[in-house]
């Protein structure tokens, strides 16, 4: 039996593979330690036909605390960094990329499983509302602590939100590759970390784990925000892949640390 919903997301897939991009929406915004995570009771989180192991992973994937507190205790972090830097600036680089990571992956991400996703979706707040797969990542960076502004990074093409993160001449740009070939590739560059990617009408993020791709996104095709294997993920299907390094990017780190602006271009 032909499912309707999935007929409706693939007419949204159709309509928007040349904007590069899953969403759009008219608004604006003018807007400690890193430990290991407590193992939870319960370490199998269950994605469709894939099983994750979080003990494997060494990540969290399930909400601990209070989200609030969360943005403000990382808000207060950044101080602990900053005059670090002044005193040992590749220490703080260092430490702050593994927090960044670990906050991200842990803390903030896991509070989003499940949100429900639209194309017009821009909730601010997980679990409240729905959201796209552009708004997921602006979100989730600005609660990071990175200074932005989450609608207009959203509702940019892909390359155009690589940027914002990444220099053009930084990024890497593959196309027409099997998923093994850009497996390898990837591995080849990049080490474990959080990495931004723009698709042919998606974006997301890859996370890169003992040279294993892992894509946490917004997902058109189930509906909600998940984390699941990259190569058995319907949505990371592309002719064109962006990456934008993030938690391994040492610029985009110390603009953190100093509270810089990301700003987001307007030539493309």
């Amino acid at each position: 039996m032909i499912n309707l919903n999935n007929v409706l997301v693939c007419g949204c897939f159709l309509l928007s593979i040349l904007v590069f991009n899953c969403k759009y929406s008219k608004k604006n915004e003018a807007l400690f330690a890193v430990g290991v995570i407590e193992k939870q009771p319960e370490t199998i989180f269950e994605i469709k036909h894939d099983f994750l192991d979080s003990a494997k992973l060494s990540i969290n994937f399930k909400p601990l605390g209070n989200y609030s507190d969360i943005k403000n205790g990382i808000v207060n972090d950044r101080a602990y960094f900053k005059n670090l830097y002044e005193f040992n600036s590749l220490k703080a680089i260092d430490s702050a990329s593994k927090y960044l990571y670990s906050k991200l992956i842990n803390d903030i991400v896991p509070f989003w499983y499940g949100t429900p996703w639209d194309f017009n979706g821009h909730t601010n707040v997980p679990n409240q509302g729905e959201i796209a797969c552009g708004y997921f990542v602006s979100t989730t960076l600005k609660h990071l602590g990175f200074k932005l502004n989450r609608y207009k990074m959203a509702q940019k093409a892909g390359l155009t939100e690589a940027e914002v993160l990444q220099a053009k001449t930084e990024l890497k740009i593959f196309s027409n590759l099997s998923f093994s070939t850009l497996k390898s590739k990837l591995n080849a560059i990049y080490n474990d970390g959080i990495y931004f990617v723009g698709l042919d009408n998606h974006v997301g993020y890859v996370l890169i784990k003992d040279k294993e791709l892992y894509f946490l996104h917004a997902s058109y095709y189930d509906d909600k925000v998940l984390i699941e294997l990259a190569e058995t993920s319907p949505c990371f299907t592309s002719n064109l892949y962006v990456f934008a390094e993030i938690t391994t990017n040492e610029k985009l780190v110390k603009r953190w640390i100093f509270n810089n602006v990301l700003t987001v271009p307007t030539n493309n």
